[in-house]
């Protein structure tokens, strides 16, 4: 996977580079999800691949680690190195996750993130405080909206 802020692109190569899967991807739970779960049923060894391993990544990891999923951390400089290698002209998200996928079916010297990771311990409380942080706004939103209709004597929808 590319990663980006907002969006990731997910590339899938098969055991000779051919790419048989390329999708973008919200950062959003629900969205990764369904990326993860589509790419699951493309072959029975799969091993994911991040070109940064920051707070952009962290609700991606925390996912994929929780599936039991293997990841492995293809840094921005191989990428870039290797990009000269691959057809196409320019640098899109798209031509990064092929390269991202494709230099991690070919390389056995990536560092493989794992749940043991000091970095990926603390993203994981920080998704779950996150979760939290959420679950408690939309209850505080339902009360006041609670709060008003009893104020203003407004009949509740059913």
């Amino acid at each position: 996977m590319d990663i980006g802020r907002e969006h990731h692109h997910v590339a899938v190569v098969d055991g000779e580079g051919k790419r048989v899967f390329s999708r973008r991807v919200a950062n959003d739970e629900t969205a990764l999800l369904t990326a993860i779960g589509d790419v699951y049923v493309l072959a029975e060894r799969i091993r994911w691949a991040i070109d940064l391993n920051s707070t952009e990544s962290a609700l991606l990891m925390t996912l994929l680690l929780d599936h039991g999923q293997e990841i492995a951390y293809v840094p921005g400089i191989v990428v870039n190195r290797a990009a000269a290698g691959y057809r196409g002209a320019g640098k899109t998200d798209a031509k990064d996750a092929l390269i991202i996928a494709d230099q991690a079916r070919m390389r056995r010297d990536l560092t493989i993130l794992d749940g043991d990771d000091e970095l990926v311990v603390e993203l994981r409380l920080l998704v779950a405080r996150r979760q939290d942080l959420a679950a408690d706004r939309v209850r505080a939103v339902n009360r006041l909206h609670d709060e008003q209709i009893r104020e203003n004597n407004i009949p509740e929808a059913h």
